[in-house]
């Protein structure tokens, strides 16, 4: 079944649900997102956004949620059969762009799709090529049992990235460093894989009121580092094949390779 927020009541979403972010303009990649939404756009013989769906559904998580905003309705198109070509499965969308004619940022988004995902579940960017990456019952497992807000996956910097975003403490917590070349520590990109707790996005983390009513336009990072600061997240490094799709020449570069 595939339904728009606001949704008719349904069950409990189970534990690992997913969040696929999809909702973004991708300025960086025009012409060819003036009329293809970034997230279709096509990485080695499928849309980019539908490599980590399926390897969620590898991974035994059945419950997806996609967050659209422009050209929202072809993402919601293409993936009309979804439960069709994978039996058991639930894909519901939540359109900030037909409730409130723009994107919410991740974490508005997030907040808005709340209801759909349950007390613990998957974030993930669907602009990001990791084809390595294992949704893993186990990780997921593990997050579950610990006091953690959250737990990333990070990636060594890339070229475009050279300061990364966070850094790792050898005890696994994820760290808010100073992001400037003077610092000593590493720092590392954040992948936008992670594991995620619903409490992160209430207060006192987060101050957008529960399924984000208003459409208020918010950014992940500043309840990340509100959560580091507590040592409340944790993180791990992946170093298999990652890619941000962030540019009409990675795009090339993936689909030359």
């Amino acid at each position: 079944m595939s339904v728009s927020l606001p949704a008719e009541p349904h069950p409990a979403p189970p534990p690992g649900a997913a969040i696929v972010l999809a909702a973004g303009r991708g300025k960086r990649m025009r012409p060819l997102t003036d009329h293809t939404p970034k997230p279709l756009l096509t990485v080695r013989g499928q849309p980019l956004m539908q490599w980590p769906m399926e390897a969620l559904w590898r991974g035994g998580f059945r419950c997806l949620v996609v967050n659209t905003a422009w050209l929202g309705p072809q993402i919601a198109e293409h993936f009309a059969d979804w439960p069709t070509r994978h039996p058991g499965g639930s894909l519901r969308f939540s359109h900030e762009g037909d409730d409130f004619g723009r994107a919410l940022e991740t974490a508005g988004g997030i907040v808005r799709a709340l209801p759909l995902l349950g007390e613990v579940f998957w974030v993930l960017a669907g602009d990001v090529y990791a084809p390595d990456f294992v949704f893993n019952a186990d990780a997921l497992a593990r997050f579950a049992a610990s006091d953690a807000l959250a737990h990333l996956w990070l990636v060594p910097n890339p070229a475009h990235n050279p300061l990364g975003d966070f850094g790792l403490a050898p005890d696994g917590r994820a760290l808010n460093l100073p992001k400037d070349a003077a610092s000593a520590a590493p720092r590392y990109t954040y992948s936008t894989i992670g594991l995620y707790r619903h409490a992160l996005f209430e207060a006192p983390w987060c101050d957008i009121p529960p399924g984000n009513p208003e459409g208020v336009a918010a950014p992940l990072a500043p309840l990340l580092r509100r959560a580091m600061d507590a040592g409340r997240v944790s993180a791990e490094l992946f170093t298999g094949d990652w890619t941000d799709v962030g540019t009409p020449e990675r795009l090339a570069a993936l689909n030359a390779g």
